[in-house]
């Protein structure tokens, strides 16, 4: 087939989907009791997020927002992402922390109550990725106590999924 034909048949048929990966429904159900038994041990009920645009290209929200999908669904894991800092155990932030963005994830930051946890979800939120050296890029999330960081640009969902399993499951208190 030459590029004309396939560009005729996208346009009369439009882009040809490819297919997600789902993860095995066995690996699903073992990251879900596992997930749910830290959770209950470490707050009794289940984390919520609030994310945080820091700048950037966008990359890791479209990652992010794949969480709440029907082939993830964050909340069967017992995570939710809520709209208030207040309400937050984890802060999620994502992109590079440019000069407008500064005040608004350390406001966020303070808001949140104890426990919480800080997320840097993709390279530019470790360093500033590729916005590093950019005259209003700040680099990474580096003002703040960050307990994870998630490699990837963007990460996978499951990336994600996976170090959230981690943080939770490092701190969870042991059962009594």
């Amino acid at each position: 087939m030459t590029i004309w034909q396939r560009l005729r048949h996208t346009l009369r048929h439009g882009p040809a989907p490819l297919p997600a990966a789902a993860p095995s429904a066995e690996t699903a159900a073992a990251l879900a009791a596992r997930l749910d038994a830290a959770a209950q041990r470490r707050l009794g009920r289940s984390l919520a997020i609030r994310h945080v645009g820091a700048g950037g290209c966008d990359g890791c929200e479209l990652e992010l927002r794949a969480l709440n999908g029907i082939v993830y669904d964050l909340e069967r894991f017992g995570l939710r992402f809520v709209t208030s800092p207040r309400h937050a155990d984890i802060l999620l932030a994502t992109g590079p922390l440019t000069r407008t963005m500064a005040e608004a994830l350390a406001r966020t930051h303070a808001a949140m109550g104890e426990p919480k946890w800080v997320v840097a979800v993709g390279d530019c939120a470790i360093d500033g990725g590729v916005f590093k050296g950019s005259y209003a890029c700040l680099g990474g999330i580096t003002t703040l106590p960050v307990d994870l960081v998630i490699r990837g640009c963007p990460p996978t969902p499951w990336q994600v999924l996976e170090g959230l399993r981690a943080l939770i499951e490092a701190n969870a208190t042991p059962a009594r």
